[in-house]
């Protein structure tokens, strides 16, 4: 677990220490684990760049408002599939699984998201990437394994479908469902094609577009006084500030979803 642990961690780390070093030290490839000619040219300013800040807020929004549709729709989509006497249940398999080797394209989504009236709204992000069939069949698999007693005894105790859902499977199912939140959070902060192909405003790009567009033009969203040398140390450290940057906010999350992942939401549910 240790030497996991240090291959894990130890190219995050040089990274970190990367972003907050000298240009002429990373030039010089001195950098390791510890910063080598401390500086904060690059965060400050791209933190000090009104755009990224209103990307950031766009990022916040996109990824919360998206995870909640997808889990609504995944959850049931799911929970329906779980049920073995359902008619019609190998064609809406079939049909989540086919989705998983053949799409119509990039240019037929394009035509259709603008058809729809989608592009430049938040909805061009969240609804064509609703439903992760990987994470449907992972829900799915777990709503199988929950035991068909339970849903019995709340038939019998007058529950009805939606009532047996809200109120005995989900309840049972925080584990998957953390799981599952924290898959599509993920999925959501990191992804910025959607966000790049189908917006067309500045102001309403995520903030790993503005990222994006950082290092691919280098300084392009620098500020417009900044000296010769700090854009120089900005293009020398931006991939590493970046990476920084994206993933600082769902390191702070995970620790708070991840006491779900060992919890035994089963232990004591069925007796006899």
């Amino acid at each position: 677990m240790t030497g996991v642990v240090v291959v894990t961690l130890y190219p995050f780390l040089t990274i970190v220490a990367r972003s907050f070093s000298s240009e002429s030290s990373i030039r010089a490839g001195g950098v390791n684990l510890w910063p080598e000619g401390f500086n904060l040219t690059t965060y400050r300013i791209v933190l000090g760049d009104g755009m990224f800040w209103r990307n950031y807020g766009n990022t916040v929004l996109y990824t919360v408002v998206a995870t909640a549709v997808a889990m609504v729709l995944t959850t049931c989509y799911a929970y329906v599939l779980s049920k073995r006497d359902l008619r019609g249940r190998g064609v809406l398999v079939g049909v989540a699984v086919f989705t998983m080797f053949f799409s119509g394209g990039l240019i037929p989504h394009y035509v259709l998201i603008t058809s729809l009236g989608m592009k430049n709204t938040l909805w061009a992000v969240v609804i064509p990437n609703a439903i992760s069939v990987f994470n449907l069949l992972v829900m799915k698999a777990f709503f199988e394994s929950l035991p068909g007693e339970l849903e019995e005894a709340a038939q019998i105790d007058g529950l009805g479908t939606y009532g047996i859902l809200l109120r005995i499977v989900l309840p049972l199912s925080k584990a998957v469902i953390a799981t599952m939140v924290l898959f599509y959070s993920v999925s959501f902060w990191n992804s910025w094609f959607s966000a790049f192909l189908y917006m067309d405003r500045t102001e309403l790009m995520p903030v790993t577009v503005y990222l994006r567009n950082l290092i691919v033009g280098a300084t392009g969203g620098t500020n417009a006084g900044a000296s010769t040398e700090q854009l120089t140390q900005v293009a020398s450290n931006i991939q590493s500030v970046t990476i920084v940057l994206t993933a600082l906010p769902i390191l702070c999350v995970y620790p708070f979803v991840q006491s779900y992942f060992v919890s035994g939401v089963m232990l004591g549910a069925v007796k006899g």
